[in-house]
């Protein structure tokens, strides 16, 4: 949740009697996570929301599987040799990396979905690397456009609506539910005056009032499967709702960076956090300030986490051969740091303007056949010299 907003028409009081202007009851939703004890949304419909016929599922994008054993290794996939997938992203996403807390992927759509998608297993984090458009749901529109993150809850029906020309999209599906991380918040929950983004910096979802689009269809991803259900009336008729639980867009050079005497760990870009993993945003900044200073990332044994890089533009200088689309993933267990020569190469450099999104998962990831498709098999002799 980020916060508690109110859009259109609501009664004074929670599940009371609730009638528009003809006099037509109108149906309370509620929108619920952890039960009936975390984070809501109240929504108000002009039908039954829940009045839904069974169908076989028409759409659905492909699951994760892992493709064979390997060493281990450090590895680097090039998603810009990844063939474009296309049509609506409810078939468009592509799986590259996964854990029983997150699944990595890629997402290049050239349609707008043809009918709604609820992902009852996850929240969806989308990171726009090219493209942009909009996200339709019961509880209004959203707007989005490059360097955007986007936000959908867990459960809530929706689709996108890509604008013309290229699109990749980063496809981060949360298990656990995404949240910003608590150490930004203060104890009422309000985003911290030192935090590294503000209230104002997200878009909020915008309530339209209740549309048809002449589409009755709904996909709902369960237990790594897909359903169908239909409706006999239009599903976006909500009048108005209140709550907390809704979806939103965060621009990543609205991140707000920080900088050090000396180089400061991941956890200051921490941008969202969900069950098993901490996801950074790298943005352009002023690098660390003692004279003596090495602000390229020293060596370390990561022996507890699987770190991902996603690389969105700019120069990579504790990397060579990667470039904007490329996925780094060095695992657990392994010491890794950068290639041979931009450790000493960076003394003295005051800033830099890398873009990139950075995960830190607790479990180890698996790779897809997909990624094992783009994979760069010579990354890991890259750090010898």
């Amino acid at each position: 949740m980020l916060d508690r907003i109110v859009q259109g028409a609501v009664p004074r009081k929670h599940h009371l009697a609730f009638r528009d202007a003809e006099g037509r009851l109108l149906y309370e939703e509620a929108y619920t996570r952890a039960g009936f004890d975390g984070p809501y949304t109240l929504a108000y419909h002009r039908g039954r929301p829940h009045a839904v016929h069974a169908v076989e599922p028409r759409h659905g994008f492909p699951l994760p599987e892992a493709g064979p054993a390997r060493r281990l290794e450090k590895r680097h996939y090039r998603t810009q040799d990844l063939a474009p997938r296309g049509g609506p992203l409810v078939d468009a996403r592509v799986p590259l990396l996964f854990n029983a807390d997150v699944t990595i992927g890629l997402a290049t759509p050239t349609a707008a979905d043809p009918v709604y998608l609820a992902n009852g297993d996850a929240d969806d984090l989308y990171f726009v690397q090219e493209g942009g458009g909009l996200l339709r749901s019961p509880l209004g529109d959203l707007r989005f456009g490059k360097d955007d993150y986007v936000y959908v809850p867990k459960g809530l029906l929706h689709r996108f609506l890509p604008d013309p020309g290229p699109q990749r999209w980063l496809v981060l599906e949360c298990a656990g539910g995404v949240h910003l991380p608590s150490q930004w918040r203060n104890e009422t929950g309000q985003l911290r005056m030192d935090a590294p983004y503000s209230h104002r910096d997200f878009r909020r979802v915008e309530w339209k009032g209740p549309q048809d689009e002449g589409l009755r269809d709904l996909v709902v991803k369960r237990a790594g499967a897909f359903h169908g259900f239909r409706y006999d009336a239009p599903p976006l008729d909500v009048v108005g709702w209140d709550g907390a639980l809704y979806p939103f867009a965060f621009p990543i050079l609205n991140f707000q960076p920080r900088a050090g005497l000396v180089h400061l760990p991941p956890t200051w870009h921490g941008t969202f956090a969900t069950r098993g993993a901490l996801v950074c945003s790298l943005v352009p900044r002023l690098l660390d300030f003692h004279p003596e200073a090495v602000p390229c990332p020293y060596p370390h044994a990561s022996v507890d986490v699987d770190e991902v890089l996603f690389y969105v533009r700019g120069e990579f200088t504790s990397r060579r051969g990667v470039g904007a689309g490329s996925i780094s993933h060095h695992p657990a267990g392994t010491m890794h740091g950068p290639h041979p020569g931009a450790y000493e190469a960076s003394i003295g450099a005051r800033s830099t303007n890398e873009l990139a999104v950075m995960l830190d998962c607790y479990q180890p990831l698996a790779a897809t056949p997909f990624a094992l498709g783009i994979e760069d098999p010579g990354y890991q002799e890259s750090f010898i010299g």
